[in-house]
């Protein structure tokens, strides 16, 4: 799609087992790729999709300034926090400081694979201690009054038995949480890096079709390898919600089309060059109200063009590093030109 581009109207509504959920599409948590200007990018190009911040750590809370890790836009609503920890208080005291931030959701990481992770005792190690779990979801429930979901894989290591992964949603989910999202492979605690651990365990999809039928009153999100539309459409006849990630940071004009087609709404009217018209004036805002320099912002719009002619030119426009001095304004201009050139 070029010119003034939009996704299909609400007559292609794409109905399903999570018609009316409000987890039916997400953007999934992301470290160092899904924070503030990120999730106000997004917004631009979907107002239903619920949105989730990178991982935040009970410490950083605790320890450092809850305003550079919760700072967020009215426009990003809805908005979840992701939380990383294990000790029941310090979550309880990440989930106040959360709902005190205006988010509509707080999310608990126990999927994440990285060695750094495990050294806080949290992330995917948390599914071998769901008893653990269980009690932070309850000490977070009994914090604040919006939703505390969890974040998991299918297993840990060779653990492949679907046993485990139920078992582990069951003792979760009799602590209070009604909403799952799953990553639908394995994580390697150990021998994988964090980018194979998205890679090379393999899918398997069916399993967390099976704890939708064996727990039909919680909500099931899948994530996890899930790039179109149409695999979309599949996940959306057997689970409540599917959650993207890398794809959609990469090629963000699909989220253009969700709101018709997942939703039922009015499709977003919106132009490519509307949108970086709207990320420079936001960029100008973040300079003055935080300080934050516009290439902070820009990074997290670089797949705004994909598959545009031109894209790359102008990609390279947003990234040179020799443009840094200029106000963003300017680096607009020479964006378009290098656009214009192709």
């Amino acid at each position: 799609m070029s010119g003034n581009e939009t996704g299909p109207k609400g007559a292609d509504f794409i109905g399903g087992v999570g018609s009316h959920s409000p987890w039916r599409l997400s953007v999934a948590p992301m470290l160092d790729w899904t924070d503030k200007h990120c999730r106000y990018f997004h917004r631009l190009l979907t107002r239903h999709t619920r949105l989730y911040t990178e991982m935040v750590t009970t410490g950083a809370l605790r320890h450092g300034d809850p305003r550079r890790h919760l700072r967020l836009d009215e426009t990003e609503h809805p908005v979840a926090l992701q939380l990383g920890g294990s000790e029941p208080t310090e979550l309880a005291h990440g989930a106040r400081l959360g709902a005190a931030w205006g988010y509509d959701e707080i999310n608990l990481n126990c999927g994440c694979p990285s060695e750094r992770v495990q050294r806080g005792a949290f992330g995917a190690c948390l599914m071998a201690e769901p008893q653990l779990v269980a009690d932070g979801v309850k000490a977070m429930r009994d914090a604040v009054s919006v939703p505390v979901t969890v974040k998991h894989r299918i297993g840990i290591d060779k653990i492949d038995s679907y046993d485990f992964v139920r078992d582990f949603v069951g003792t979760v989910a009799e602590a209070g949480c009604e909403v799952f999202t799953v990553h639908a492979r394995n994580a390697w605690l150990q021998g994988l890096s964090p980018k194979e651990n998205r890679e090379v365990p393999p899918l398997r999809y069916e399993l967390a079709y099976r704890l939708k039928r064996d727990f039909p009153h919680l909500t099931l999100v899948v994530n996890g390898g899930v790039q179109t539309n149409e695999q979309i459409d599949t996940h959306l006849q057997h689970l409540d919600g599917a959650m993207l990630g890398r794809e959609v940071y990469y090629r963000p004009w699909l989220m253009t089309e969700w709101d018709a087609r997942y939703w039922g709404a009015p499709a977003r009217e919106v132009s490519r060059d509307a949108v970086e018209l709207a990320m420079v004036d936001y960029m100008e805002r973040e300079a003055i109200e935080d300080g934050t320099p516009w290439y902070a912002i820009a990074r997290h719009m670089l797949g705004l063009r994909h598959g545009q002619r031109g894209a790359r030119h102008w990609r390279q426009v947003w990234s040179n590093h020799k443009l840094k001095p200029l106000p963003p304004r300017e680096v607009l201009g020479l964006a378009q030109e290098a656009l214009a050139r192709d």
